[in-house]
């Protein structure tokens, strides 16, 4: 891939379609009766899993099946691998040879193991025996074999060096900080393939029951035709304005992010057709493969279908899907934001032509496309208010009615569609481009929205899981792609409805097999990246890792922070996004926690994980080995490391925003109100605006640079205005620990007391400190303290602590403490809710410093004659 791109010269379709394939589903093609026997494996197993998600699983499946299923998921992703990635680039592309048939279904067996033994296992107590112990030791090296072919060799080699760690931990020369006692060839084994602790465990469940069905689903939205339909609806909408393509490529990949999870197969998705319009008003090839790969990368992080990775926040960190994608939903929406203004500003700094000749007001544009998607998001959530008068007029039939209502929908709008022309792909290298009209082709594609609509009221609304919501959603998706063809033939009176009919099926079929071929990674990623989490498990080197980054860090946050954020980046050169997520978080999420309660910030769990995660997308991005970079080149023709270096700059946006929410956890909606969310979001999205000014050099006019630096501070002071007011007043007065009690009683009910704890370490013995959050309920200053479990003794004007009954309030967090050591554990500090003004009027003085800036800019663009 590299290769190709280096030369500077744009790829062809096919070559294209080879790199995407090469990458996500296997550059193996065998035809004849070997490629039929593939695409049934491929068929079978998207149907198993669409069955497995099914409300109806636990009747027709058997319970072994069922509790099996890991391993099945497994079996066919080793399976496929074996198929179809070759295991050099030398090896065939057409047929399979011999040794790879051997491992596949060898690979099958072992991935099996535990299902077809699974009494004897359950016999022995979960513990591998002197057999065992081998079938699973091949089993790992099939599986790295396979996430060689499929994932490249960086994921291999990093999951054999933490399983060498587990092996060889007590050697010599391994540094005494991670030097563990090492584990025996079954105990390793046990932990790592019978159990579920390593490649069994939460990752490949959470691929199994959540990550498929959404791939699946977006092959067959995709199948079905709505890619197209949105890139066209987005060029249609923006192409005409200056940098119209680049803006149009940015909207047009953010609604291909809800069909693909992969970076670089939404790259060559759109970026076949935006990047040579963009080169065609200005762009350089460069900059014109940075905005498609900005905008790509960004799909893993939009809502209502974000990456894999956000499926595992939800096992990991405890929350539901829904609580997840309302958290991140703020921060893709003001990132996405920020590219279109990123790319509206070169297109003013570069005075670029428009494409086309329709003239179009932006105020105009920017209002009807802020209708359209208040507008869905308004029908989304109106869906319900219907849904329950239905429900209760006639409770037992009502799933039926709703199905019937739905059909009628989806046929209504079908028959608008046909009633236009179907949308064929554009050539964007016609002499004469002809932009799209939105009011004539919007017709041809609105029952795509329908899947989508479902999908979100399922989980929105309903609140269902996220496997059982996408397979309504998929269900929806299986009637329209055997029913969208031959429908449209009897609305536009055509006879050919055995074609129709034909094509309907193939349809189906291909989506399904695209599915299954687009998990192989996934689930490869998920389960060998299950080792790595089998080693920090079995071997305690998590923690060691923490105090190991506490001291590097110096017990700095944001250091710490940053060590993170490189630590992401540096895995994510061989890692796929997925696998990086799972590994960074399992490492360090825990550790920047702990570490932020000492410091005494109480970080959300939820805003680590997204930290891990916006930096684990970063990567496809980044210099050297930026996959997307390196695809956007392959479309562009421009160099590949340079494309990386333009679309990192592009994304600083996206790097800086952890940063932010990570200290200002409103962003992420946390414990916010309607109104302060709304104010959040309009002062957010001036914060990255003003951001993205600052960054690119260029406001109103070409900024000066103590502009650019005065824009910078702006955004900051827009995005934290709590750094600024607790200068100006502190949030909390100290209090004596000894009034403590005291301090809890006059407190506000509804009000937070923070406490430092001191005391021991209970691995090392060493003083350490912890901040607890103590939320006051109603009482008097003894109930409240009864409340909350901490059982104090006051000695000598120290304020001991007592170990917390098991299952109080505060529990688990001081269960790092050694409350039987010489030294007690005591109460260091209390800080109590003092009076301060709202941050908010921290917004007034900035705005104005803003405004300032504008009237700066302003004036010397009059004297220079440069028109408003």
């Amino acid at each position: 891939m590299a290769e190709k791109s280096s030369e500077n010269r744009a790829l062809s379709e096919e070559e294209l379609q080879d790199l995407v394939a090469s990458s996500d589903a296997g550059a193996r093609d065998p035809a004849g009766g070997v490629g039929t026997l593939l695409a049934i494996v491929a068929v079978v197993w998207s149907l198993f899993q669409v069955l497995l998600a099914s409300p109806i699983a636990n009747y027709v499946l058997p319970g072994d099946i069922i509790n099996n299923s890991r391993q099945i998921h497994l079996g066919f992703a080793i399976f496929l691998a074996f198929m179809a990635y070759p295991a050099l680039k030398s090896s065939p592309r057409h047929y399979i040879p011999i040794q790879d048939w051997l491992l596949g279904l060898f690979g099958v067996f072992t991935a099996l193991y535990g299902y077809i033994f699974y009494q004897k296992i359950v016999n022995a107590g979960g513990l591998a025996d002197d057999l065992d112990k081998w079938f699973a030791l091949a089993g790992l090296l099939i599986l790295f074999e396979g996430a060689r072919r499929a994932l490249g060799p960086a994921m291999a080699i990093i999951a054999v060096i933490f399983l060498g760690y587990v092996f060889f931990g007590s050697s010599e020369v391994v540094p005494d900080v991670i030097r563990w006692k090492g584990a025996s060839l079954k105990k390793a084994m046990s932990h790592m393939w019978i159990t579920s602790e390593g490649v069994f465990g939460i990752a490949l469940g959470v691929s199994t029951k959540f990550v498929f069905l959404f791939v699946l689903f977006g092959a067959l939205l995709d199948k079905a035709g709505a890619g197209n339909y949105f890139i066209k609806m987005a060029f249609g909408a923006l192409g005409h304005l200056k940098g119209g393509p680049a803006k149009a490529a940015v909207v047009g990949s953010a609604a291909t992010g809800l069909i693909s999870g992969s970076s670089i197969a939404n790259v060559v998705t759109t970026g076949t057709f935006t990047i040579p319009l963009m080169k065609r008003v200005g762009f350089s090839s460069e900059k014109a493969g940075a905005v498609e790969v900005a905008s790509s990368v960004n799909g893993q992080i939009m809502p209502p279908v974000m990456g894999a990775a956000a499926f595992l926040m939800v096992e990991y960190v405890g929350i539901s899907y829904v609580e997840v994608i309302t958290h991140a939903f703020l921060p893709a929406t003001i990132s996405y934001i920020a590219l279109v203004y990123i790319v509206h500003l070169e297109a003013v700094k570069n005075n670029m032509p428009t494409l086309g000749n329709r003239v179009v007001s932006m105020g105009k544009t920017i209002g009807g496309m802020a209708a359209f998607f208040v507008g869905f998001a308004l029908l989304c959530y109106g869906v319900q208010y219907p849904v329950g008068w239905i429900a209760a007029a006639v409770p037992g039939a009502s799933a039926l009615v709703m199905s019937i209502l739905i059909f009628a929908a989806y046929v209504g709008l079908l028959w608008m569609a046909a009633s236009v022309p179907d949308l064929e792909p554009d050539d964007p290298n016609a002499a004469e481009v002809e932009l799209p009209v939105v009011g004539e082709i919007y017709k041809s594609g609105l029952y795509y929205l329908l899947p989508i609509i479902v999908l979100v009221y399922f989980l929105m609304i309903e609140q269902k899981s996220p496997g059982l919501s996408a397979f309504w959603a998929t269900m929806l998706l299986f009637v329209i792609l055997l029913t969208q063809r031959p429908l449209k033939a009897i609305f536009r009176g055509e006879n050919d409805m055995a074609n129709a009919v034909t094509q309907g099926v193939a349809d189906l079929i291909q989506g399904l097999i695209d599915g299954a071929r687009n998990m192989i990674g996934i689930g490869l990623a998920t389960a060998t990246a299950g080792v790595i989490v089998g080693t920090v498990t079995l071997t305690g080197v998590g923690q060691v890792m923490a105090d190991l980054v506490e001291f590097l860090s110096g017990g700095n946050l944001i250091l710490m922070l940053v060590m993170v954020g490189l630590l992401s980046l540096v895995l994510g050169m061989g890692l796929p996004t997925t696998a990086n997520y799972i590994v960074v978080s399992s490492l360090m999420a825990g550790v920047v926690v702990e570490l932020g309660a000492q410091s005494g910030l109480i970080v959300p769990l939820i805003a680590v994980h997204l930290f891990v995660f916006y930096f684990g997308i970063m990567a496809d991005v980044t210099p050297p080995v930026g996959l997307a970079s390196f695809a956007a080149a392959a479309v562009s023709g421009g160099d590949a490391i340079k494309t990386g270096f333009v679309a990192f700059f592009y994304s600083l946006r996206t790097v800086a925003l952890p940063f932010v929410f990570i200290f200002n956890t409103d962003l992420l909606l946390i414990d916010v109100t309607w109104m302060q969310g709304i104010l959040v979001f309009v002062t957010a999205s001036i914060a990255i605006l003003v951001f993205t000014a600052g960054t690119m050099g260029w406001f109103l006019t070409k900024s000066r640079i103590y502009e650019s630096v005065a824009l910078i501070l702006v955004a900051f002071v827009l995005f934290r205005p709590d750094f600024v007011m607790d200068r100006l007043q502190p949030p909390f007065q100290q209090v004596e620990p000894a009034a403590f009690t005291q301090a809890l009683g006059d407190a506000s009910e509804g009000d937070e007391m923070r406490l430092v704890v001191s005391g021991p370490d209970f691995d090392t013995g060493d003083i350490k400190e912890t901040t607890l959050v103590l939320p006051v309920g109603a009482g008097s200053g003894e109930e409240r303290l009864a409340a909350s479990g901490l059982l104090l003794l006051e000695e000598d004007g120290i304020v001991k602590m007592d170990e917390p009954s098991f299952g109080s309030p505060f529990g688990a967090s001081l269960g790092s403490f050694d409350f039987y050591a010489d030294d007690p554990v005591q109460i260091a500090s209390v800080n109590a809710p003092a009076k301060q003004m709202a941050k908010e009027l921290i917004f007034i003085p900035a705005l104005l410093f803003l405004a300032l800036i504008a009237f700066l800019q302003r004036a010397r663009m009059s004297r220079e004659g440069v028109p408003a």
